[in-house]
């Protein structure tokens, strides 16, 4: 079939505003991790999140996409722990892995916030690592995607280190062969996978991490022939074969700073920026469900939603095997 074209530049469209209940799934009553963990201890919890995540949202719209990958590249890797907020001196912990220095500092800087403002209020009682999942659920919602109610209960880990990252998170370069197991792996579903990549619909990414589709896809052709020709055309412009490493463009060039389902319909149009977000389009076996998604918000929210939550348990530690960090970024001894 024809691919179908879009004159550009594209013109944003304003998101539905939904809220998803958080949905049942199985295994729910197995996780030590509970809603209302903190309606003792820190009852005023949410409502400090909330106000510091929009204060840095205010400051830069980069707080969005930053704190939201933060979950994905923390959870991935032995867990929801907080792990990637540390700062070694050796530069050894996870943060310092390749696969982590694209992770930018207003998401490390939002986390930071928010907890000194939380330990302010309720000194020693809520760990890092559920700072992070409430942040990111946060910048969604205020991007105009989702709600849900977030699971809380997680100890911050021991350790941190940078050996532990290699092998755990998807590559820009990666198939859906290759994307498929290392989602599968951590229990996820291929509408788990398609809709956890749909968060590239807020934020950008820097030229280097996909000038081989732009420039040295094959030796007989340049350009992935993927990508809708317009589009490239633009990306060539930004992003010229010898550009430097800081500059980024958008991932989702329609509606770069709202949670909506543009990123699929984008996918449809030849508008994905990284190999891993185009071949869930081009390859049968994601296909469908990216139309699925492209067709209806409600049900990429719905699916979304479930995956967070099922991202929010991976790896999680409970008493002995964690602690409450005083500061996100260092342990307690």
């Amino acid at each position: 079939m024809e691919r179908r074209r879009r004159s550009l530049p594209l013109i944003a469209a304003a998101a539905a505003f939904l809220v998803v209940a958080a949905m049942p799934y199985p295994g729910e009553a197995a996780t030590p991790l509970r809603k209302d963990y903190y309606d003792k201890s820190c009852s005023n919890l949410e409502a400090i999140v909330r106000e510091e995540v929009a204060r840095k949202i205010n400051e830069t719209v980069v707080t969005i996409p930053a704190t939201l990958r933060l979950v994905f590249h923390d959870c991935m890797v032995g867990g929801c722990d907080a792990a990637v907020l540390i700062a070694s001196k050796n530069n050894d912990a996870e943060k310092d892995a390749e696969d982590n220095e694209s992770l930018a500092g207003d998401g490390f800087d939002t986390i930071n916030r928010v907890k000194t403002a939380v330990e302010r209020s309720c000194p020693g009682v809520v760990s890092c690592a559920d700072i992070i999942q409430l942040a990111a659920r946060d910048v969604v919602f205020l991007s105009k995607g989702p709600y849900w109610s977030v699971e809380l209960g997680r100890r911050d880990s021991l350790v941190s280190r940078a050996s532990d990252v290699k092998g755990k998170l998807p590559d820009p370069d990666m198939h859906v062969k290759e994307l498929s197991p290392l989602f599968q792996r951590s229990g996820f579903s291929p509408d788990d996978m398609v809709a956890l990549s749909g968060a590239h619909t807020v934020g950008f990414a820097h030229c280097t991490r996909f000038l081989k589709r732009l420039y040295n896809y094959s030796s007989s052709t340049p350009t992935d022939p993927s990508f809708n020709p317009d589009y490239a055309q633009q990306l060539k412009q930004a992003c010229p074969p010898n550009v430097g490493e800081t500059i980024a463009v958008n991932m989702d060039p329609v509606s770069p700073i709202t949670f909506d389902n543009k990123y699929y319909t984008n996918l449809q149009y030849g508008l994905g920026l990284f190999t891993s977000d185009q071949v869930l389009y081009t390859d049968g076996a994601t296909k469908e469900i990216v139309d699925k998604f492209a067709g209806n918000q409600k049900e990429f929210f719905d699916a979304f939603v479930a995956a967070m939550i099922k991202l929010g348990r991976l790896g999680v530690k409970t008493g002995n095997d964690g602690e409450i960090r005083k500061v996100c970024t260092a342990f307690n001894h």
